[in-house]
């Protein structure tokens, strides 16, 4: 598997099948890959593990094509069966054994919302760190952390992070500026009317940014 690398996760698009009647995975992960993200996150929690390892495969070949990174929501030890596969994990799905269920030489995300979870996600092998920006309604139990929680996390773990929760193009680069190294949605592009577009938007935001900054999403 090639090496992570962490600007992988400029534009990290999370997928969902409930927003838009006839828009599947498989839709939003090819609109997205089409308006130039560099991460797809499959998050598909209606599905059995039967039924996502086949979907899996699909988008990860899809991925692998584009030299997009790809992870799986929630199920390391499926993941580990999909070939190009990582996995992102939250505090509630085992964070301490989801590296040994996915193995060695594959990427590892693991949420976070402080400076004491960031550790430990390091201590546990994680590659990179998700952080909860604002309130969202697509996952409203999530925890805020907030801008200034991202570069005390970065700092502590010496990790990078992807910023997620009501972001979109016209706040990325208020993610970016407070440590993130890359920004992730759901609803705005699942939910958006031109899903392509709205992912090419996220990415022009994040090449501003970048462009400004050094660096390249």
């Amino acid at each position: 598997m090639t090496p992570f690398d962490p600007r992988q996760l400029g534009v990290y698009v999370v997928t969902s099948g409930t927003f838009v009647e006839g828009r599947g995975h498989l839709d939003v992960a090819e609109a997205a890959l089409r308006g130039g993200a560099t991460a797809i996150q499959l998050r598909a929690l209606e599905l059995d593990d039967d039924a996502l390892f086949s979907l899996a495969t699909i988008v990860a070949e899809r991925c692998a094509g584009e030299g997009t990174l790809f992870v799986l929501n929630d199920r390391p030890a499926v993941a580990a069966r999909v070939e190009g596969a990582g996995a992102h994990v939250g505090q509630r799905d085992d964070p301490m054994g989801a590296r040994a269920r996915l193995g060695e030489g594959r990427v590892l995300g693991v949420t976070v919302s402080s400076v004491d979870q960031a550790h430990a996600a390091a201590a546990a092998g994680a590659d990179y760190l998700g952080v909860t920006v604002w309130p969202t309604g697509t996952k409203p139990e999530a925890e805020p952390a907030g801008l200034e929680a991202i570069g005390a996390i970065v700092e502590a773990a010496g990790l990078p992070v992807v910023g997620i929760g009501g972001i979109d193009a016209g706040n990325a680069a208020r993610v970016l500026a407070a440590g993130a190294a890359g920004v992730a949605v759901v609803s705005a592009v699942v939910a958006a009317p031109d899903p392509v577009a709205a992912t090419a938007e996220l990415r022009a935001a994040v090449q501003r940014f970048r462009d400004d900054h050094g660096g390249t999403p």
